[in-house]
């Protein structure tokens, strides 16, 4: 016998009429990811929110709502990328009103935005050499590029230096068009996405005009030994055995170090060994060196990204458990 669920009525009330319409969106654009993400009915009268559903169902609404509202209260508009996110950091029970790492160019607040960001956040805080692995969208390489700039404004560092390894992803260098720089330039894009957006376009050609702020191939590295600075690699896992032990040792004095990368996602020939799992078993347990761990749940991308990386998982598993 089928039993049913008892469905509650639950009202949220709205402040006023324009947190109302910065709530629901341009063209209702965010109340729609809310009728989507609930599983009951909700429907919108003047400036309240009633819902029909089940009492868990609606408590999980409530909390999002809550945080919604807080923000629209706060912000002149909220996108349908915080509102898709809501149901992620609600879930995790993070603390929403921490003090931001860094405001953006546009005046947007970075925080961390789940328990295991938090936690990478700190252990940055607390260590020289931090390994953040884990899958696309957990915010590895932009909290990272925030604590960077944060550090760089608070004088704790004279220059932010960032690369990453110029790795095929099934694709040859030699066949793009342009000199060196024109080739690797497309490998080095998402740093220089993070940074304009965290600093704003005028200000980083400005830093990297007077050598505040750099960004290179992994290959440009070589030789260096790096004080007094902020030095991120980013996917790290398409580094060989030897190019991260080259890195790691460029490490100077008052510098500070973070290497992010997905195991997942190793491009590398199938002959070459990734640098990145290969550091994971041998530097465990060394004073200020620590490896963070994240996982979908700390993705805050749009959420179907979270059901892919379960998907794949499962599917890897699988084929594990038959080999």
């Amino acid at each position: 016998m089928k039993v049913l669920t008892e469905q509650i009525h639950r009202v949220v009330s709205v402040n006023d009429i324009n947190t109302m319409k910065i709530l629901m969106g341009p063209a209702d654009s965010n109340w729609r990811i809310l009728e989507k993400n609930f599983r009951g009915r909700i429907m919108s009268r003047g400036s309240e929110i009633h819902m029909m559903g089940a009492k868990e169902d609606i408590e999980r609404m409530e909390e999002v709502l809550a945080y919604l509202i807080a923000k629209a209260e706060k912000q002149q508009e909220l996108s349908e990328q915080e509102t898709s996110v809501a149901f992620l950091t609600t879930n995790q029970k993070t603390e929403y009103e921490a003090d931001p790492i860094q405001i953006t160019a546009r005046g947007k607040a970075i925080r961390p935005k789940t328990p295991g960001q938090q936690r990478y956040v700190e252990a940055i805080k607390e260590n020289e050499v931090v390994f953040a692995i884990g899958p696309a969208g957990t915010g590895k390489t932009y909290l990272a590029m925030a604590m960077a700039v944060a550090a760089l404004k608070r004088k704790e560092v004279d220059h932010l230096i960032l690369c990453r390894p110029a790795v095929e992803a099934g694709e040859n260098l030699g066949f793009l068009p342009g000199d060196l720089q024109d080739k690797v330039d497309p490998y080095l894009r998402p740093l220089y996405d993070a940074l304009y957006d965290i600093l704003g376009a005028e200000v980083v050609k400005r830093y990297m005009e007077k050598g505040i702020i750099e960004v290179a191939p992994l290959a440009y590295m070589r030789g260096r030994t790096l004080n007094d600075a902020f030095i991120i690699l980013d996917e790290a896992q398409n580094t060989t055995k030897e190019q991260m032990k080259m890195f790691i040792t460029r490490l100077g004095f008052g510098s500070k170090m973070v290497i992010t990368g997905d195991l997942t996602q190793i491009d590398l020939p199938k002959d070459k060994y990734s640098g990145l799992m290969h550091v994971a078993k041998l530097l465990v347990g060394i004073p200020s060196i620590e490896f963070v761990y994240l996982t979908e749940k700390d993705v805050v991308r749009n959420p179907l990204v979270q059901k892919i990386i379960l998907a794949y998982e499962k599917l890897e598993n699988s084929l594990d458990s038959e080999s």
